[in-house]
């Protein structure tokens, strides 16, 4: 009887370990972004600041965090970063989603293929901050802390819940808040989440996430200036493919996991 209960008592230590680490992943780089937005705020005039220059600040202090935590918790490894197979699965996978998308995109919202100045710039800019950095954070530290807890799925869907809050605050391609905006956002999260799952590496959604938002929202330009009934349809369009992906993607059997 006393060994049952010793074990009972470690696997409840162990449970709240595994519960502690979930919120020092979730609490000390969003602490950090506070911190350094509040350093901003003090010593320059963030108004007057684009907002590139801001998130990419920002966006940074969360991922040296996620980084570091990462590395000492998990490796590069734990935190998806995995090359060879699974890179290239991934790219699979997310090239799928950013293909049709890419229809959608031709389908619903005017086009006007443009060769913006400064086009190298904007997509190390999406690479750097809006893909690799959010994705270090939601699908490398918070997806391996949350998997340990409570599972792999529940990493997958939380992590793209996270990954979708984060797109819908911050990224330029969100042009209208709205509730089917956050929608699109957040099944774009959990797809990447799915594919992470699937996979065990978050390099190939990194790469193709900065080539979508890229090809889509700066290669293709916009002709007018886009109206919220296209980006509407467009989000609704999207969300369902995304959902028919997640779907097929959805794991049969414990082996198919990759954490």
């Amino acid at each position: 009887m006393l060994k049952s209960w010793n074990m009972s008592n470690q696997k409840t230590t162990s449970s709240n370990t595994l519960m502690v680490r979930v919120l020092l992943a979730l609490s000390l780089p969003l602490l950090a972004a506070v911190i350094t937005a509040y350093v901003l705020n003090t010593n320059a005039n963030i108004e007057a600041a684009s907002s590139q220059g801001v998130t990419a600040i920002l966006m940074s202090a969360v991922a040296i965090v996620s980084w570091i935590m990462g590395l000492r918790w998990y490796g590069l490894q734990g935190l998806g970063l995995r090359g060879g197979r699974p890179l290239t699965s991934g790219i699979g996978f997310a090239a799928l989603a950013w293909i049709l998308f890419i229809i959608l995109r031709f389908i619903f919202v005017g086009i006007d293929i443009a060769y913006p100045q400064n086009s190298t710039r904007s997509f190390i800019y999406i690479l750097l901050f809006e893909a690799f950095a959010t994705q270090l954070w939601s699908f490398g530290l918070m997806f391996r802390s949350i998997a340990d807890w409570r599972g792999p799925l529940t990493a997958a869907f939380a992590s793209g819940i996270l990954f979708g809050l984060i797109g819908t605050l911050l990224f330029q391609e969100n042009f209208f808040d709205s509730r089917m905006s956050i929608i699109y956002f957040v099944c774009w999260g959990v797809l990447y989440g799915f594919i992470r799952l699937r996979t065990g590496s978050i390099l190939g959604i990194v790469i193709v996430q900065a080539l979508q938002s890229f090809t889509a929202w700066v290669v293709i330009a916009t002709g007018d200036q886009i109206v919220p009934g296209q980006a509407q349809n467009l989000y609704v369009a999207a969300s369902i493919v995304y959902i028919i992906i997640i779907w097929r993607l959805w794991p049969r059997r414990e082996k198919d996991y990759r954490v």
